[in-house]
């Protein structure tokens, strides 16, 4: 359906559950990462995972006194997604786990906390939020994960029972500009494509994604007589998780950030320790974000930090409110430094990110949950 309406656009984000290749590679390497961090929350760690038919690949740098069980973590991570048997294609209890761990003992100089770190790496790392959503989230990809999520809650509870851990949703929604704000007004398309097993027709697998999964999980104001529907587009989707295609630990990066809203400096998150410059300033990004949209300062920002390598201070950070700031976008700059300490050691400490908190940001989005520390906005003041 094509949108002429000079005050409307259509924007579209997607979402991919746990069983896809690349989200059961990030699983995988942030379960190690909260395994180390549970024996040893000074672990620094990056941890690359591979997969393909019936075999996972871990490799990395470790430096930490955990002593892991990487058998263990592995299988219990595939068992978690779902892939207990052959009939799905892969099964945790039978697949074959591979290690190119390059592991060292830390000394206790780690331990010592200097707010003066520099930061491990050069980078850029963006942090977005908009008041369409309680979230502070785009309500194209918090639908696109929530449909997801649903699906991956009634394969586990029987609502389901043909369904495989393989899933890709996407949602399209069509936009008003309103005094430079974006309100989103419908949901213009909805996408689900799920691995099923051979004995469901596709009849009853899309009469139940739209009646127990789509209906359910979008509100009915955004749902309106022109939504489409692409449900199973393709046809039958037997076959799918690492038996369909290989995996690799940081190629959602879209899907786990703010579903193209925004900006993305590139750096994939998940299995990469607190202390990684993607990773804290990625958090500390959103934190500030969120807490300017909170305070009702912007209806929408972006934020972009840059950091060079040795340097604790970042290099550069710069504020986008696209015209819906209530101060100019230097006051709103002055105030995140009045507010915030940006040198990456201070991001550990401040959002508690030695600890094993990351195996839940693998799958769903990192941004956007509750149950995260950068989620819950700072009191500014002004």
């Amino acid at each position: 359906m094509e949108n002429n309406h000079p005050d409307t656009f259509l924007f579209t984000s997607e979402s991919v559950g746990e069983g896809h290749p690349d989200k059961l590679c990030d699983q995988v390497s942030d379960a190690v990462l909260d395994a180390c961090l549970q024996q040893d929350p000074y672990t620094q760690l990056n941890c690359e995972c591979l997969t393909k038919t019936g075999m996972v690949f871990v490799m990395g740098e470790l430096l930490s006194n955990a002593d892991i069980d990487y058998q263990k973590v592995v299988r219990s991570t595939v068992q978690h997604i779902g892939y207990s048997s052959s009939d799905s294609g892969f099964d945790y209890k039978t697949c074959n786990v591979l290690l190119s761990m390059n592991e060292n003992k830390r000394g206790d100089s780690c331990k010592k906390e200097d707010e003066n770190t520099p930061a491990s790496d050069q980078g850029l790392m963006f942090g977005y939020a908009t008041d369409e959503t309680e979230e502070c989230m785009p309500l194209t990809v918090v639908l696109s994960h929530q449909l997801n999520a649903k699906i991956a809650q009634l394969r586990r509870d029987g609502g389901l029972p043909w369904a495989r851990p393989d899933s890709k949703t996407q949602v399209t929604v069509e936009y008003k500009k309103v005094h430079n704000a974006m309100v989103p007004v419908h949901v213009h398309t909805v996408v689900i494509s799920l691995q099923h097993d051979e004995h469901v027709t596709m009849e009853t697998l899309r009469q139940e994604l739209r009646n127990k999964v789509i209906n359910t999980v979008i509100p009915s104001r955004y749902l309106t007589d022109e939504t489409v529907y692409h449900i199973q587009p393709s046809g039958r989707f037997i076959i799918g998780g690492p038996q369909s295609d290989a995996g690799l630990t940081g190629r959602k990066v879209i899907v786990d950030s703010y579903g193209g809203w925004g900006a993305n400096g590139g750096g994939a998150l998940s299995g990469k320790d607190g202390t990684k410059i993607d990773r804290c300033a990625s958090y500390g990004a959103r934190w500030m974000a969120k807490s300017l949209v909170k305070a009702g300062l912007c209806k929408q920002v972006l934020i972009q930090l840059a950091y060079s390598i040795g340097i604790a201070e970042p290099v550069s950070v710069t504020v986008f409110s696209y015209g819906t700031g209530v101060r100019p976008d230097s006051e709103l700059l002055n105030i995140l430094y009045k507010n915030f300490d940006m040198r990456p050691a201070q991001f550990v400490k401040d959002l508690n990110l030695r600890s094993p908190i990351y195996f839940k940001t693998s799958c769903y989005g990192h941004f956007g949950r509750e149950e995260f520390p950068w989620e819950k906005p700072k009191t500014l003041r002004l």
